[in-house]
């Protein structure tokens, strides 16, 4: 990741997962899905989690995190490149519908478990998707900044969210993890101010998950928040916050 000079790393160091939790995501095979719109996702048996909903993978992503998220703050804004972080790389899903909006974006995302090449490989393509754009952003290496397209800069960070210092500041932040129920130690109120901590000025996070105690610990951490309607079909609700 590229370092700002004169600025002091946001750091955050918790205590890991029990171990049975990690032996578990790092042992299980994945299952692939088809959701209702068609469009392909992975089923997690042990923790009986989907990386997105049942309802529409794609339609979920796009009216959670481009619609409402990095659509939204393009309009606000004529900043650009847009700088966007994204909890949970898992399937490459929202990184590849960003780079589609072309607009231009560094996009930084991480993942403490990174989906088999081989197993990624061998999802079905929605017939909506950038295929091209798929194989390079799932191609490029990790821990480097890659040039995807001449509007997309990825930089993949293999690594724990919950054990990391960084420097940069970012536009956009898509909260992509698990649900709190399946990775609670990713939605406790000091995670939640270490991204709102993560964004400048007018920047947004968006979010599945619109439960209370989230919505609250984003305010508390200086956040305005809004609940917004959820995608056709899907979560009634889904939640953005705003950094003043």
């Amino acid at each position: 990741m590229r370092p700002f000079n004169n600025i002091e790393p946001v750091c955050q160091f918790v205590v890991e997962p029990a171990l049975i939790s990690l032996l578990l995501i790092v042992s299980t095979p994945l299952i692939v899905h088809i959701t209702a719109d068609g469009s392909p996702t992975l089923y997690h048996a042990d923790i009986d989690e989907h990386y997105h909903s049942t309802f529409g993978a794609i339609s979920e992503s796009r009216h959670i995190f481009i619609n409402e998220g990095l659509r939204h703050r393009a309009e606000k804004s004529d900043i650009r490149p847009i700088r966007i972080f994204e909890v949970g790389f898992g399937t490459g899903l929202n990184a590849v519908l960003s780079a589609m909006t072309g607009l231009r974006i560094d996009y930084t995302s991480i993942e403490k478990f990174p989906v088999n090449q081989d197993l990624l490989s061998n999802i079905p393509r929605d017939t909506s998707i950038d295929v091209e754009l798929f194989n390079k952003i799932h191609e490029a290496p990790w821990e480097v900044s890659v040039n995807i397209s001449p509007t997309f800069n990825l930089h993949k960070i293999h690594g724990d969210i919950t054990n990391i210092c960084l420097t940069d500041k970012f536009d956009v932040l898509y909260l992509d993890a698990f649900s709190p129920e399946k990775q609670p130690e990713l939605w406790d109120a000091s995670m939640l101010a270490f991204y709102a901590s993560l964004l400048d000025s007018g920047g947004v996070l968006t979010t599945y998950c619109s439960k209370g105690v989230v919505r609250r610990a984003l305010q508390q951490a200086g956040l305005i928040t809004e609940r917004l309607p959820g995608p056709a079909g899907g979560k009634r609700e889904i939640l953005r916050a705003t950094k003043p």
